[in-house]
């Protein structure tokens, strides 16, 4: 029987180990943390949003969009479904698509893993950091007071972003002695620093927005939702969306009317001010900028200017862009250097949008990787 380490107890580490584990592999997940799935607990304002039913390799960036598609078509939001409600739960789509247990919570999912994980008889190592992965004929994977030898290693231990649940992008230097460097690190899916000094007088304001990326006068996204003024940008799920576009010095175009044309508020602002129209907050914001003309105040709310003027730290940020390069693995996401090495998860350089794409990730790539040990 093959023994398989896995390195890293998150949402790809443990789908990795359920699907080892059901086809007779004797599996190990060694977790840093003092639990499993901790980030897993967390998403979707931990309420779970698990997939997407708008899936396609367009709403990723990587190195090879190509190798991300052919790994959606074969494990799908669908699949993802199914596999979740093989352990249990029912799993749903919101009207934007967004896939949820129907108990809405994401903690919960992390239960159904940690019940079937216990029925499969996973060994489970808690606070064990692996420090070094050597092979020599089979892989030997050490850590302070421990060592663990194994057939095949599948590294799922994160990228770089949201370090208190201990992702903090030391993971990539266990797989550099192989050849593997990660591309640079960014934070996406984070708050965007835009006009500190505009933010500050409408902080605290939170408005269903339009919203455009806009680069040499070009626009590059378009999205719609949440919008919430920070003491030093702007933050909510359309940022969030937007922040795996935007880059320091693009422009963002927000729309505070956007179920009414420009002519209609126009004719709002000249007949009755902006009383009823927008937040009294952010009606005196537009007043100001706009120095009382009303063609003006007009124009500011269907397209509010600020400039990006960078992004929060990882510390802030829900996923990481960049990783380990698609190009240096094959189709199950084994590596070209060192046969028997696999990667699933956020350590790879695929990063999806807001809306479940980033969970979905983890599923495909983990499918893809048992696949790959199991052929």
């Amino acid at each position: 029987m093959k023994k398989i380490a896995i390195i890293g107890g998150g949402a790809a580490g443990m789908a990795c180990a359920v699907l080892l584990a059901r086809k007779g592999y004797s599996v190990t997940i060694l977790e840093r943390g003092e639990r499993l799935g901790r980030k897993l607990a967390a998403t979707g304002n931990g309420q779970g949003n698990v997939t997407n039913t708008d899936m396609g390799a367009s709403h990723y960036f990587s190195d090879d969009n190509e190798k991300v598609g052919r790994l959606l078509s074969r494990f799908g939001y669908q699949d993802t479904v199914r596999f979740l409600e093989s352990m249990g739960g029912i799993f749903l789509p919101d009207s934007r698509g967004r896939v949820y247990p129907a108990g809405r919570q994401a903690s919960a999912v992390v239960d159904l893993f940690r019940f079937e994980l216990e029925r499969l008889h996973v060994e489970i190592c808690l606070k064990t950091q692996v420090k070094k992965i050597a092979y020599k004929g089979g892989f030997l994977l050490e850590w302070e007071g421990g060592h663990i030898n194994a057939d095949a290693v599948v590294l799922t231990a994160g990228g770089k972003a949201a370090p208190k649940f201990l992702t903090d992008g030391t993971a990539y230097a266990l797989v550099k002695d192989f050849g593997h460097v990660p591309t640079p690190l960014e934070p996406s899916l984070v708050r965007l620093k835009c006009d500190r000094d505009i933010a500050k007088r409408l902080r605290g304001i939170r408005i269903d927005s339009g919203l455009k990326v806009i680069r040499a006068g070009k626009e590059i996204y378009e999205t719609r939702g949440d919008t919430l003024f920070t003491d030093s940008g702007i933050s909510g799920d359309a940022v969030f969306r937007a922040s795996a576009h935007a880059k320091a010095g693009d422009q963002i175009l927000l729309d505070f009317l956007p179920d009414i044309s420009y002519e209609r508020a126009r004719e709002v602002v000249t007949e009755k001010g902006l009383y009823c129209v927008v937040n009294n907050g952010l009606a005196r914001v537009l007043e100001y900028v706009a120095k009382g003309d009303k063609g003006r105040i007009a124009e500011l709310l269907k397209a509010f200017p600020l400039t990006v003027e960078g992004k929060e730290g990882f510390s802030e940020a829900q996923v990481t862009k960049g990783g380990i390069r698609l190009s240096e693995t094959d189709e199950n996401l084994m590596s070209r250097f060192q046969k028997g090495l696999y990667f699933a998860g956020e350590i790879l350089n695929a990063d999806g949008e807001c809306g479940g794409y980033n969970l979905q990730w983890a599923f495909t790539s983990a499918f893809a990787v048992s696949e790959g040990i199991c052929s």
